[in-house]
């Protein structure tokens, strides 16, 4: 029969991970959560159930576990390439791994002036991702941010947008504008080209880069804002090839308080969850070569 087996992988889902580097009195603390997903030569389980190429799931879980003790976690993106690198070398039916990283952020408590050099607090519900993808012997990184919430109470507006009979929306020149911010950027290189050092640098400094120009910009879209936020990352970072990013409209309406005698001028707002418009775009150098597969979960596949 003309039926054959498509674009396939498999791996350990959300690994969940925390280490303690104790190496000197200031502990450090890194809680990862690691996915890892395997490419190669797999027909035969699939087609005839034959496993003897095929690397359990849990022995990848156990690598993660492994590889955080014998060489620590350091920056995520390293750590996604030694594992990603250690798949496909393992065996010669494994021709491409996918890591992707989540991290969780600890600030260490403050106790009477200094921080506490082994105590810490959950930080904001914002989280540094990093997706590795070992294609034979090219490495692609994509790291990024995820859950980063901002509000600029004035500066935005919107208004000639078309209007037909099912437009209901007013036009205004002053509102509130909020997103939850998730951004991922390619790297240009990053087989040697970049450090640890640079990977932590890049990973304060793209974030507090985004919220800087969604601050400082008069907005007259979320699409408008959405661009200029990825052009003053390319603008600011040469090592970033391309980011894309995905920013929900948060939208606050005014409450009408006339019922109740009472005017609103702009202070009492409904904050709403649901519907809302989700803004998502590209902005990357076109004299860079785009690289597909670092941002597809599966080729061909979804």
């Amino acid at each position: 029969m003309p039926i054959v087996l498509g674009p396939n992988q498999y791996g350990k889902a959300e690994v969940r991970l925390v280490h303690v580097d104790r190496s000197t009195p200031v502990h450090r603390i890194s809680d990862l959560n690691v996915s890892t997903a395997l490419r190669g030569d797999f027909t035969a389980a699939h087609t005839r159930g034959d496993n003897s190429h095929v690397l359990a799931t849990d022995t990848q879980k156990n690598v993660v576990y492994a590889f955080a003790r014998e060489g620590g976690v350091g920056e995520i993106e390293q750590f996604g390439t030694r594992l990603g690198r250690h798949f496909t070398a393992a065996y010669g039916w494994i021709t491409g791994a996918r890591v992707e990283i989540e991290q969780f952020g600890w600030d260490r408590i403050d106790v009477a002036g200094p921080a506490h050099d082994h105590s810490f607090v959950r930080s904001g519900q914002n989280r540094r991702t990093t997706v590795v993808t070992i294609d034979a012997d090219d490495v692609h990184v994509v790291s990024g941010i995820a859950g980063l919430v901002v509000l600029k109470t004035t500066g935005s507006e919107f208004h000639g947008f078309p209007r037909d009979r099912y437009t209901t929306l007013a036009e205004t020149s002053d509102r509130i504008l909020a997103t939850e911010v998730t951004a991922r950027w390619r790297y240009t290189a990053t087989d040697g080209g970049i450090t640890g050092a640079d990977f932590a640098r890049l990973a304060a400094e793209i974030p507090r880069t985004l919220v800087e120009t969604f601050a400082g910009l008069h907005s007259l879209a979320l699409q408008q804002t959405l661009y200029h936020m990825g052009e003053k990352v390319l603008a600011t970072f040469p090592e970033v090839a391309e980011i894309r990013m995905s920013m929900p409209n948060k939208h606050h309406f005014l409450v009408d308080l006339a019922p109740f005698g009472l005017d609103n001028p702009d202070s009492v707002y409904l904050a709403a969850d649901r519907p809302y418009g989700r803004i998502e775009g590209t902005v990357l150098r076109d004299d860079v070569p785009a690289a597909p597969i670092a941002w597809d979960a599966t080729p061909g596949f979804c």
